[in-house]
């Protein structure tokens, strides 16, 4: 009631009375949001028994947009996603043109690193939420000021098994390495990894078998993976040419871990703790198969948007790119913490479960390793180790 009686009293003493927050709350809010995906052709692969989804992502997004309409309707938010994919970049930056043009000024991005970078410049009074690239340079050096990401890096991925890794004492690796370019980051974030919590690579093998791979890789493994004693087989293989068929062949009668065998991902199936076994259940309803991690990243970056819309009453990207790279913004991931961007490169915090194909086997950051602001920066970049301060960036 006082509030109520200053609030009169204002709009008397200057004769024009403002909107009040209960008014501008009950102002209809109409929130577009682009969903811009391409996928390159990974070529023939030689484990193939569970491809991935060609719409991995985007029914993660749509999703999202469903439960932000459940929650937005009582403020009279209304969220509508418009989706857009390319068979090349090309087209995609076509079509992110034709949205942006239409007045659309959010995106949720899966995209290689070089397609993410080419959107980031065509659309500079955009916000895009990069959900389908992994890579640390986007993290560490060359991060673009008006992208965000939910998608964990590399370096989380890594930094999160490194830890399992020292737990168990697992300390001596041997490190077998894809030959694409993917494969050759995943082991340079695990090489990253060994060195923060003291590993050691006895023994790196480059994986060069160009015949027919499923043969070598179960006839030739045992020969292959010989080495000076190791206590566990990382695997960098991020196509999946060769590293389904380490476990059991190798040498030693060792674990394996890595894009392979026991693997750190942002989101699996088996993951059903703090109420994530409901998200499951209706992302199965919704798109007849099981979540994964794009699905998951696209999903936490709309339901980000919904929340900074939430609290700005706003959809300005200018607005919402403040909020998310302040303190003031912690969502939930269903991962038992508030999650939250980090202020100089604008990745998502988030624990990273670890997971082999039917069960959860443990989560990181592990207890133990202990941060000065957060156990979650334990995982990645620090921002004493990205060159990246977005927080003292414009856009």
């Amino acid at each position: 009631m006082r509030l109520l009686t200053i609030h009169a009293a204002v709009c008397l003493a200057a004769l024009v009375c403002p909107v009040t927050f209960a008014e501008a709350a009950s102002q209809p809010l109409t929130v577009r949001i682009g969903y811009l995906g391409y996928r390159p052709d990974p070529g023939p692969l030689l484990s193939n028994v569970i491809p991935e989804p060609e719409d991995a992502g985007l029914r993660g997004a749509e999703l999202a947009v469903v439960d932000s309409n459940s929650t937005g309707r009582f403020l009279k938010h209304r969220y509508e996603l418009e989706a857009a994919t390319g068979e090349t970049p090309e087209d995609l930056l076509v079509q992110a043109a034709q949205l942006h043009a239409d007045g659309l000024r959010l995106f949720v991005v899966n995209a290689p690193a070089n397609t993410l970078r080419q959107l980031a410049e065509a659309l500079p009074d955009s916000l895009l939420l990069n959900s389908g690239s992994a890579d640390d340079a986007l993290r560490s050096q060359n991060c673009l000021a008006n992208v965000l990401h939910t998608l964990p890096s590399r370096s989380m991925l890594a930094d999160a098994l490194g830890q399992f890794l020292a737990v168990r004492r697992w300390n001596r690796w041997l490190l077998i390495v894809g030959p694409t370019a993917e494969d050759q980051a995943y082991a340079d974030a695990l090489r990253r990894a060994a060195k923060r919590f003291g590993h050691r690579i006895v023994t790196e093998k480059p994986w060069s078998f160009d015949n027919d791979q499923r043969r070598s890789a179960q006839a030739e493994m045992p020969l292959f993976t010989q080495a000076d004693e190791y206590d566990v087989v990382l695997v960098a293989d991020e196509r999946g040419d060769f590293g389904e068929y380490v476990p059991y062949h190798t040498w030693l009668p060792r674990p394996v871990a890595g894009t392979q065998g026991l693997t750190p991902t942002g989101w699996h199936k088996t993951v059903e703790t703090y109420g994530a076994a409901q998200l499951q259940k209706r992302f199965e309803a919704h798109a007849g198969r099981w979540m994964n991690d794009r699905d998951f990243a696209a999903w936490l970056a709309v339901r980000s948007l919904a929340a900074a819309v939430t609290k700005l009453r706003a959809d300005d990207a200018t607005a919402i790119r403040a909020l998310s790279l302040s303190d003031a913004l912690p969502l939930d991931g269903f991962k038992g913490r508030k999650l939250s961007f980090r202020q100089w490169n604008g990745q998502l915090r988030q624990p990273i479960p670890l997971v082999h194909p039917r069960a959860l086997v443990s989560n990181s950051p592990q207890e133990g390793f202990l941060h000065p602001t957060s156990e979650l920066d334990t995982l990645g970049f620090d921002a004493a180790e990205s060159r990246c301060r977005l927080d003292q960036k414009e856009f």
